[in-house]
């Protein structure tokens, strides 16, 4: 019996993750991450790194971020506290799907996550206020293959759902395409 639901998404390779909970009045529990289902995962299911953000206030945008080949990495975000609105973009220059996006909400109360590939660069927007994300990376983080994408490049034309309440000067500052 699989602990997981895969939705596929308009963006070849971009997956949406259900985790199936069991609960009763104590509460649920969920499996998290599994390497025998999700073993697509970076094509072997190893994790290199976790990383752990928590974004205080409500609108805020973070990302849109990527590392470059030969770093280029798979995702597994997950929400585990308040909402955020979870954006890939396909910057796989050779994809019928390039510079398309796609968005979902990712909640605790909702269980989904996001599986990015390699070739996306990623960000979000947060729903409410106090939302902490969990990431598992496939690969670690190579400071000289980082790059990203303006959030509010009008090429792009991210349909962010607020007002923008706060976004670095990083992201603010990456070129318009």
């Amino acid at each position: 019996m699989s602990r997981f639901n895969r939705l596929s998404t308009p963006l070849p390779g971009l997956i949406v993750i259900e985790r199936k909970q069991v609960g009763d009045g104590r509460g649920f529990f969920s499996r998290f991450f599994c390497r025998d289902e999700l073993g697509d995962f970076g094509g072997d299911g190893s994790i290199a790194q976790i990383n752990h953000t928590l974004t205080r206030i409500k609108g805020a945008i973070r990302g849109m971020h990527f590392q470059g080949p030969p770093h280029d990495e798979t995702k597994f975000v997950s929400c585990l506290s308040g909402a955020v609105f979870d954006v890939a973009v396909d910057i796989r220059p050779d994809s019928p799907t390039y510079l398309q996006w796609h968005g979902e909400i990712l909640s605790a109360e909702n269980a989904r996550s996001m599986m990015i590939p390699g070739g996306f660069a990623h960000g979000f927007q947060t729903l409410t206020e106090e939302c902490e994300l969990i990431y598992l990376h496939d690969k670690p983080y190579a400071p000289g293959a980082e790059g990203g994408l303006n959030p509010l490049d009008p090429r792009l034309a991210i349909k962010w759902p607020l007002e923008v309440a706060q976004m670095s000067e990083r992201d603010r500052n990456f070129n318009l395409l």
